[in-house]
């Protein structure tokens, strides 16, 4: 969502470059693209004058570093003031010592409340912490039926006492259920409205009389703009609020609302909804998202969802299988598969230092494609060809047999067996030092028959090679490491 405002403060840097220190006259420029790029995004107006001025006040007093370019001093003044701006640090959620902690949602409709709702209560469980869902928005058609189906989905307890009980009732009554049960959290899902009205606001303000909860989390539609911050400060002095929740920041909004927000309302972005699946709510972290909005990427989020999905076992073979050669179809697909439950191509690109800027949205989707290319090819193949990939190289008719049960021509899988060949044995070469570019990421390893992609280093027939500035890679597979990660998952060479 942030590609447009990354373009607009490339531009700002470009003023700088080729200077020999800041001053007031070469900044003007680049102030000037920053405050484009930020109105641009649907910033709140009185927050982009504090924040120029306040970049304005620091590029001015800077001390220009030898050996380090005005440019790049810029960049680190900008990032600086856009970590601060959004709040500094990650705020998480409150774990209450008297259990259970109590959470309360409210938001309008159409935000994602309720999906937001599940999300969370599936991040708890990832932190082994026990969660309960509460239904008690009795007014929307199926919003209790849809908190249920969700609730099953992500294996989490939903109480509910249907449609014609009254909100506060049920709420209370969830809570000592869940006490009861020994449940660590409880998400109370709220009725919203189409718009702020008193009746609602009562509601709430009942609903939170009643429970006392520990949070009270504002869903945030991100596509609203700089009205996100408004409606939060609106929420926040009728009802109270701890926090907010910032909903389909992977959709196409211009990211006024993750950088208004935490300024005008006085209240922490908590956590951001980053797709439609349950599984994609991460934790708000300003400096992450600053990195982000700058173009150079998020590589601690990137490694946080290797290790969810990774187990460092699993990982540990396959390192093995890579050094003895025996790394083959059924590995390759299950790498694949694996980094698709990670995310797309696409956010993953963009989570990569340098990469988010070098990759057009077209050759994203041409890689997407390949991928999907190569998984019909090798789903063609036996059993006996997948364990053993030299089976295809020296048999013509294997590889038209596979072509026609995959739908794609002898050239297609004659092409995928040789970058498979090549990417093996490099991978064998590389040994323990890992792919150059990628670290060795299981998953990213190298896709075989993925042309046409330029600046993917290491990556076998992606174009491109050499590592990347800025990714060194992490080796969470050593043996200092092993002893922090013995309890949890994790990954081999990333």
């Amino acid at each position: 969502m942030f590609e447009a405002l990354s373009e607009r403060f490339e531009s700002a840097w470009k003023t700088l470059r080729g200077q020999d220190k800041i001053s007031d006259a070469n900044i003007k420029e680049a102030l000037r693209e920053v405050r484009r790029a930020l109105l641009e995004a649907d910033v709140s107006l009185n927050v982009v004058k504090d924040f120029v001025a306040d970049v304005q006040e620091k590029a001015q007093g800077a001390e220009v570093v030898a050996g380090v370019a005005p440019d790049q001093q810029f960049i680190k003044i900008v990032y600086d003031e856009l970590v601060a701006l959004m709040g500094d640090a990650n705020e998480p959620l409150a774990d209450a010592d008297s259990k259970p902690t109590v959470v309360l949602m409210a938001g309008l409709q159409g935000t994602g409340k309720t999906t937001a709702s599940a999300k969370l209560a599936l991040h708890l469980r990832k932190q082994e912490r026990s969660a309960m869902l509460v239904a008690t928005d009795v007014y929307r058609p199926a919003a209790v039926d849809q908190l249920i189906t969700l609730g099953k989905q992500i294996d989490v307890p939903v109480f509910e006492m249907g449609t014609d009980a009254n909100p506060v009732d049920i709420a209370k009554a969830g809570i000592a259920k869940a006490k009861a049960d020994g449940i660590d959290t409880v998400i109370v899902d709220t009725a919203g409205r189409l718009q702020i009205d008193q009746d609602m606001m009562v509601e709430l303000e009942n609903v939170k009389t009643a429970i006392s909860p520990n949070e009270v989390l504002l869903v945030v539609d991100a596509m609203t703009g700089q009205e996100a911050a408004t409606l939060t400060q609106t929420f926040h002095d009728q009802i109270g609020i701890t926090g907010a929740i910032l909903t389909k920041m992977d959709g196409d909004a211009r990211g006024g609302a993750a950088l208004s927000i935490r300024q005008i309302s006085g209240k922490p972005i908590k956590f951001i909804g980053v797709g439609e699946k349950v599984e994609a709510l991460q934790p708000f972290y300003p400096d992450r998202m600053a990195s982000r909005i700058l173009g150079m990427g998020d590589v601690l989020t990137l490694v946080e969802k290797a290790q969810e999905e990774v187990d460092i076992a699993d990982a540990e073979q396959l390192q093995a299988k890579i050094l003895e050669a025996r790394f083959d179809f059924n590995d390759f697909l299950k790498q694949t598969r694996l980094m698709k439950n990670m995310g797309s191509l696409t956010g993953i690109m963009k989570l990569i230092p340098g990469m988010s800027n070098k990759l057009s949205a077209d050759q994203l989707q041409q890689g997407e494609k390949q991928l999907r290319r190569c998984e019909a090819m090798i789903s063609s193949m036996t059993k006996q060809e997948r364990e053993d990939p030299d089976l295809l190289a020296n048999s013509p008719s294997r590889r038209r047999r596979i072509a026609r049960g995959a739908g794609y021509g002898d050239k297609d899988v004659s092409k995928l067996v040789s970058d498979f060949q090549k990417m093996r044995s490099m991978m064998q070469q590389m040994g323990q030092g890992g792919m150059p570019g990628m670290g060795g990421m299981p998953g990213m390893g190298g896709f075989p028959g993925m042309g046409g992609m330029p600046g993917m280093g290491g990556m076998p027939g992606m174009g491109g090679g050499g590592p990347r500035p800025g990714f060194r890679g992490y080796n969470t597979g050593s043996k200092k490491n092993k002893k922090k990660n013995k309890k949890k998952k994790g990954f081999g060479t990333l």
